[in-house]
C-alpha cells in the first residue's frame, strides 16, 4: 500500500485528547490509565483491565476492566435493590431524570462520537448519527411513555443488557434509557470488542441524574451466570451472533425468563422483472455504510439472470466509488473530517478472517467481480492498516463457504443468479430467517405475492429496510430472533408487565406471535 503522505490527524481528535476530555467530564468514572466499573451506585476500581488497541490505526486505548463471576453476582444483587426502589419513583420524576440525561448526552455529543471513532472505527458522520439516534429516539419515548405504561408495571427485577459492539449508543444506550424510563433498573455488559469509554461516559452522565445504571466488563462465559441466569434478573436483552445467542436462548428458556434476543441473519436483496435501474443504483452506496457491520446490512443480492447485465451496469460503478480510510485524517488542520463510506473493521483478526473467507470462496469457484485495494484509501503515512478490508464482490459463492449462508459482517457482497421465482425465494431464505429483506420488481402485485414468502421481519419494495426508530417495530424470523419483538410500544411492553395471561408478540419456545 502506498500511503498518502500529505494527510495528518486533525488537531484535537487524538486519542490522548479524547481521553483527557473524558477525565475532565467524568472524573468519577475514569482514572489516568483505566476506566472503572459502575455497580451499587458507585464507580469501582475492581476488575483486571485488559490491553486494547483501536482498529483505526493500532493505537493503544483503554481496555475493559474484567470482573470475576463472584463480583458480578454482587453487582446483580445490588441492582435488584436499586430496581425495587426505582420502580416506585413516579413516572414524572423518571421522565425528568431521563430528560436531564439526554441533555447531558447532547452537550457531550461530539466527544461521544469521537470515542466511537477510536474505539470501534466508525466514520465521523456515522458516529455522530449513532449518538443522535440514541438521543432523539429516547426523547420520542419520553413523550409517549405515559400511554405506553398505562395499566402496566415494571418487571420484578432489572433488565440485563448484553449487546454487540457496533451500535453502543443508538441500540444499547437507547435501550437502557427506555428501560429505565419504564421503571426498571438496568445492567449492561461492556462489549468485549469495543465501546468501553463511550459507554462509560454515557453511563456516568446517566448515573449523575440518579438513573439506576450498572455497567460492568467481563467475558461472556465468566459473567453469564450473573447476567443471564441469576434469579434477580427480570429480563435478558441480547444483541449479537447466533452462536452466543443460542446459548443465551437455552439458558433463558430453561429458566422461563423474559428475553429479547436479536441475532444475525443473511439479509438479502432480490431483483426480479425490474427496470428502474437509476433508482436502484442510487441506493447501492448506502448499503456499504460502516463497512456493512450492521445487523440490517444487505450482503447478498439475488438477481434474475435475464437482468444481470443491467444490474452490473449500475451496481459496479456505485461500488467502485466507495471511499475508505482513516476516519480522522485530513489534508489541512482546518479541513472538515472526511465523509468516508468505510473505516476499519472492528479488529485485525476479523479483517483476516474475512479476507481468508474470500480467498477460500474464490479457490472453490466464486467469481470475483470487484476487488478494491488499499492503495486508493485515505491513510496516514506508515499507519497500521491491518483492520481495513476494501470492498469485495463475489459471484456464486460455493455452498461450502460461510459466505454462502452466513452474514460476513464486513464489506463483502455476494451475488447469486436465479431463473425462477422458486429459486429466487430459496436463495433469499438461505439463512433460516433474517431481520430485513428487499425485493425490487416493477409490478406491485408480484411484490405483494412474493414478499410474504420471504422469511424476514421487514421486507421493502425496492428500498432498504432498517432497524427503525420511534414507533417502528423490529424483530426477526427463524433463527434471527428469539423472544419478544421490540420497537415502538413493543419495546416498553417487553420490559413491563401487563394483564395476567398477556402474550407478547415474538418468537418463543412455545409460540410465535406477530404484532
Amino acid at each position: 500500500m502506498a500511503p498518502t503522505p500529505h494527510l495528518a490527524l486533525k488537531p484535537g481528535t487524538e486519542w490522548t485528547t479524547a481521553w483527557q476530555r473524558c477525565l475532565a467530564v467524568a472524573p468519577e468514572a475514569f482514572r489516568d490509565d483505566r476506566v472503572l466499573n459502575l455497580w451499587n451506585g458507585a464507580w469501582r476500581p475492581d476488575g483486571r483491565p485488559l490491553p486494547a488497541t483501536t482498529p483505526v490505526d493500532g493505537t493503544p486505548v483503554a481496555g475493559p476492566p474484567r470482573l470475576d463471576a463472584a463480583t458480578a453476582h454482587r453487582a446483580v444483587r445490588a441492582a435488584l435493590d436499586h430496581h425495587r426502589a426505582w420502580r416506585t419513583v413516579p413516572l414524572a420524576d423518571r421522565k425528568a431524570r431521563v430528560a436531564a440525561t439526554l441533555d447531558a448526552l447532547g452537550e457531550h455529543r461530539d466527544l461521544l462520537a469521537l470515542l466511537l471513532v477510536w474505539e470501534i472505527g466508525k466514520p465521523w458522520r456515522a458516529a455522530r448519527a449513532d449518538v443522535d439516534r440514541a438521543i432523539d429516539g429516547v426523547r420520542w419515548y419520553a413523550g409517549e411513555i405515559d400511554r405506553m405504561t398505562e395499566g402496566r408495571s415494571p418487571l420484578p427485577g432489572p433488565v440485563s443488557n448484553i449487546a454487540s459492539w457496533n451500535y453502543p449508543m443508538s441500540v444499547l444506550v437507547h435501550a437502557m434509557l427506555v428501560q429505565a424510563l419504564a421503571g426498571n433498573a438496568v445492567i449492561a455488559k461492556t462489549p468485549t470488542d469495543g465501546g468501553l469509554a463511550c459507554l462509560t461516559l454515557a453511563s456516568a452522565l446517566a448515573a449523575r441524574e440518579g438513573l439506576p445504571v450498572t455497567l460492568v466488563s467481563g467475558s461472556g462465559g465468566e459473567l453469564s451466570g450473573a447476567l443471564v441466569r441469576a434469579p434477580e434478573i427480570g429480563c435478558v436483552s441480547f444483541v449479537g451472533g447466533r452462536d452466543t445467542g443460542a446459548r443465551v436462548a437455552t439458558a433463558v428458556a430453561d429458566l422461563g425468563k423474559r428475553h429479547i434476543l436479536e441475532q444475525e441473519g443473511l439479509n438479502t436483496w432480490g431483483v426480479w422483472n425490474f427496470t428502474d435501474w437509476a433508482g436502484f443504483g442510487s441506493r447501492i452506496r448506502k448499503t456499504f455504510e460502516y463497512g456493512k457491520q450492521r445487523c440490517t446490512a444487505y450482503p447478498r443480492f439475488v438477481v434474475q439472470r435475464a437482468v444481470f447485465a443491467d444490474f452490473l451496469e449500475v451496481y459496479l460503478p456505485a461500488v467502485r466509488a466507495l471511499t475508505l480510510g482513516h476516519p480522522l485524517a485530513v489534508a489541512s488542520p482546518d479541513e472538515d473530517l472526511p465523509e468516508l463510506d468505510l473505516g476499519p473493521l472492528i479488529n485485525a483478526a476479523k479483517a483476516k478472517e474475512l479476507t481468508d473467507q474470500v480467498a477460500e470462496a474464490m479457490d472453490r469457484g466464486a467469481i470475483p467481480l470487484h476487488r478494491a485495494g488499499l492503495a486508493a484509501g485515505r491513510f496516514l503515512p506508515g499507519q497500521d492498516t491491518s483492520a481495513y478490508v476494501p470492498p469485495v464482490v463475489l459471484l456464486d459463492p460455493p455452498s461450502a463457504s460461510p459466505l454462502h449462508h452466513a452474514e460476513p459482517f464486513g464489506p463483502v457482497d455476494t451475488i447469486v443468479l436465479v431463473d425462477t421465482e422458486a429459486e429466487l425465494l430459496a436463495a433469499m431464505n438461505a439463512s433460516n430467517g433474517a431481520l430485513v429483506a428487499t425485493l425490487s420488481c416493477d409490478d406491485r402485485a408480484t411484490y405483494e405475492r412474493l414478499a410474504p414468502q420471504i422469511r424476514a421481519f421487514k421486507v421493502g419494495h425496492g428500498v432498504p429496510r432498517s432497524r427503525g426508530d420511534r414507533e417502528e417495530l423490529f424483530g426477526g424470523f427463524g433463527a434471527s430472533w428469539r423472544g419478544a419483538f421490540v420497537g415502538g410500544e413493543l419495546l416498553v411492553r417487553a420490559v413491563t408487565e401487563g394483564p395476567a395471561g398477556e402474550r407478547a408478540p415474538g418468537n418463543f419456545p412455545d409460540y410465535h406471535l406477530m404484532p
